[in-house]
Parts: structure tokens; sequence; C-alpha cells
């Protein structure tokens, strides 16, 4: 039987998800998790894809991004199986996929959901006790929209802006909303 089609509209806001096999450990160590931003970097570029936050645990990845075309997200993720899992494989001495089956991708109203999809992406340390703090943890994107570091991955989303004037602004109020608690329908 045919897989049905995701719902993925060009240009609004997503939120994809992606789940190792049987909650193993896909990232093992810091080569892991940096061959993967690499790869994610690079492909997001050339295959039409934004990334507006991330988080990489070591069974999970959560993605927030706008596609430009209907096919983007699921070329990037089909570019990233192949030379991640291929350059995973020979480095751990291994075959087969790393994921539990497709991707999982929701349409995410930007105007209304934006703030609270980044916490729910970059608090996902926090909610696997991988950190006390989102933006301490290296391997996501909390960091820079805080404001102590510059990821080049990253392109905020123009409602991201409209949180202050100014950078130190814009990252002072994101700092307050990401220590604040995710409401219950996102726990």
């Amino acid at each position: 039987m045919a897989r049905l089609p995701r719902l993925v509209i060009p240009g609004q806001l997503h939120l994809v998800m992606q789940r190792s096999h049987h909650t193993h450990p896909v990232f093992r160590c810091d080569e892991d998790f940096t061959r993967y931003l690499h790869f994610l970097r690079e492909l997001a570029a050339t295959t039409g894809v934004v990334v507006h936050a991330y988080a990489l645990t070591p069974e999970q990845v959560f993605l927030l991004v706008t596609p430009s075309t209907q096919t983007s997200i699921g070329r990037l993720f089909q570019a990233l199986g192949k030379r991640f899992g291929a350059d995973y494989n020979r480095r751990h001495g291994r075959t087969g996929s790393l994921w539990e089956g497709r991707f999982r991708a929701t349409v995410v109203e930007a105007e209304v959901h934006l703030l609270n999809g980044m916490r729910y992406v970059e608090s996902a340390p926090v909610r696997f006790n991988l950190a006390e703090a989102a933006h301490e943890y290296p391997w996501s994107s909390a960091a820079h929209h805080v404001g102590r570091c510059t990821d080049g991955m990253i392109s905020e989303h123009s409602l991201y802006w409209q949180l202050g004037n100014t950078p130190f602004e814009r990252e002072a109020v994101y700092a307050n909303l990401l220590n604040q608690p995710l409401p219950s329908a996102l726990q």
C-alpha cells in the first residue's frame, strides 16, 4: 500500500520530530551530534528548509522549520538519512537505518504558536533531564536565542523579531519565556 502524503505547506512553520529505533541512542558522542548538525546545516540550505529552532537528544531530533516547497522537508530528511546514516554506520561499524520509520511533521500556526513551539523544541533536553537549563545544552539552538552564542544555521522567524527592538531585548524576553513552564498541552 502506498504511503499517505504528509501535509506540508510551503512558507508555513512546521514542527518536525524523528525518533530512533526502540529509543536506542543515535547520538552517542559529541562527534555524532556535531556531524549531524553539519549535515543539517548544509542540506537545509540546499533543500530549501529554513531552520528556526532545533534540539538533538540522544534518541530524538526536534526541529522548527519553514519549507520553501511541498517536498523540501521530505528531501531534507531523505538526504540526512543517506548522508548522516552512512557516515554514522561507517564510523560505528554498523548497518541499517537509524530511525524509527518516517519523521513526524505537523503544520504550526506561527502567529499563535511560534514561541511555544520554540520553547517546546529547545526545552526538550530539560524535559529529558539532559540539562538543568535549556541554554546550557550544547546541542540545541536555545543558547543562540538567549544571546549566549551565534548559530549560523538559525534564521529568526519574522514573528520572533516582535519580541523587542534590539537583539538584546529579544534575547532577554525569550530567555524569560524559556524559563517559564510550558503549557500543559505541550508537556
